[in-house]
């Protein structure tokens, strides 16, 4: 215990003497939101003076960090979605991966303003007509505020995302049935996960076809179901289709699914859809989550005794 004491000490004096520099070199942009629990966040532009893009990088700092844990993080960006935040993530990956157990926050807040340079300087290159392809059906929002609930993920959790290399296969990816309205496509798409590791190898194994790299958003949700703990490890995403993320979890758990990940990509057609864009992500979910055995069909959920034995999920798949 006295040597485990001992580590947790250093890492404490190393993380204060990061943030210590953090805030001399970042002032103004470096925020402290609950220090006793070592939650911070900065605000990252592509430039002080003009900045045309902003990102919001939201962190905990685990009691081993930096020696033996990464810090948690989330980075909120309205404009932040498919293929583009993967590729981000993926770098901050790689760079932890490259310097375990040193201070790695400084390298993650300029890599992050390195991305936003380069894609700011892309988006001043293209049309009127791509750039409002690429806005959310939503007006503009604020700055987006920090969403700790979850932020606030365990460090072993985090650790399940890490992109290591343990010969985990991806997971067979189905897809359902597209719906076309107003020129608005939806696609569902729906792979068995144990682990939120494979969540990720789902992700990037959706975004090797250039058809749904392309999506304007790739809505996802998830549920896995922990024995050992006897509850739900799940989340969403909206990628900038805002609130359909939380909607689409809402649906997994009404229906009661569990170790099973959904994806609905949407090509934006030009026309606003409002609600019923909604209607359209959950329709597809369902119709693939009833495709693939997961939920019971509308003659058997009418049945007596409710939903079929599938709605469980496939457990032993």
């Amino acid at each position: 215990m006295a040597e485990i004491s001992a580590g947790n000490a250093e890492d404490l004096q190393s993380q204060i003497e990061e943030i210590e520099a953090l805030s001399s070199i970042y002032m103004d942009e470096w925020c402290v939101i609950d220090e006793a629990s070592r939650i911070f966040c900065i605000k990252i532009s592509n430039d002080l003076e003009k900045p045309k893009l902003t990102a919001c990088l939201q962190i905990i700092l685990p009691p081993d960090y930096p020696s033996a844990a990464p810090p948690i993080y989330q980075i909120n960006a309205a404009w932040l979605r498919g293929i583009h935040r993967v590729k981000l993530e993926n770098s901050l990956e790689e760079l932890y991966i490259e310097n375990v157990g040193q201070s790695i926050l400084y390298l993650w807040v300029e890599k992050i303003r390195e991305f936003l340079v380069e894609k700011s300087q892309i988006t001043e290159t293209v049309g009127e007509a791509e750039r409002a392809n690429m806005t959310t059906e939503e007006e503009e929002e604020d700055e987006e505020l920090p969403d700790l609930r979850t932020l606030k993920l365990n460090t072993e959790e985090l650790h399940l995302f890490m992109n290591h290399d343990t010969g985990e296969e991806v997971p067979p990816v189905q897809h359902g049935t597209s719906i076309t309205d107003r020129r608005s496509t939806f696609q569902p798409h729906l792979a068995p996960v144990v682990t939120p590791r494979q969540v990720k190898m789902v992700l990037d194994k959706l975004y090797e076809n250039k058809k749904i790299a392309s999506a304007t958003h790739n809505i996802y949700a998830y549920r896995i179901y922990c024995e050992d703990r006897q509850s739900f490890l799940q989340d969403c995403e909206d990628d900038g289709e805002t609130a359909a993320g939380g909607r689409l979890l809402h649906l997994l758990q009404i229906l009661d699914v569990r170790n099973v990940m959904v994806v609905v990509s949407r090509w934006y057609g030009g026309v606003l859809l409002g609600p019923d864009r909604f209607k359209h992500i959950n329709n597809c979910a369902r119709s693939v989550l009833v495709q693939e055995g997961y939920a019971p069909t509308t003659d058997e959920a009418a049945r007596p005794g409710g939903k079929s034995k599938k709605a469980k999920g496939k457990k032993s798949r």
